[in-house]
């Protein structure tokens, strides 16, 4: 007898999951005035990262991979060079995202898998004290 696994694309939702989380993100990024900083390191419009972020993300949760299939090996730390990102960027960023997470994933166990590395990715992305 085998199991079914499912992918934490799968078990969050899918694809109208991660474009609602990646689209609240953003919007709290490019609202907030907790998120002034971090907004200020990214272009006027969010047009474009928004979608990158919904490409990297999907496939990072085990769905179809829509960044590297379009734009190669994703090189997190060297693309975000252009950005000075601090700790007060990082901790805008995180809080944003924890923000979003918790207002579109219903399950507490499914964002506590997801925090870990999100959270240990925006501290490796850090690139200025």
């Amino acid at each position: 007898m085998t199991e079914e696994v499912i992918t934490l694309y799968q078990a969050i939702g899918g694809d109208h999951t991660v474009r609602t989380l990646t689209h609240r993100f953003y919007e709290l990024m490019d609202t907030l005035p907790d998120a002034k900083h971090v907004r200020a390191v990214h272009p006027p419009s969010l047009e474009g990262s928004e979608e990158k972020f919904y490409e990297y993300l999907t496939g990072y949760f085990g769905g179809p991979p829509l960044y590297t299939d379009k734009r190669g090996h994703p090189r997190l730390r060297s693309r975000h060079l252009v950005a000075t990102i601090g700790p007060i960027e990082r901790d805008e960023w995180l809080f944003c995202f924890r923000r979003a997470l918790d207002e579109t994933i219903a399950s507490e166990k499914l964002r506590e898998i997801i925090w870990t590395p999100v959270e240990r990715l925006a501290f490796h992305m850090q690139n200025n004290e």
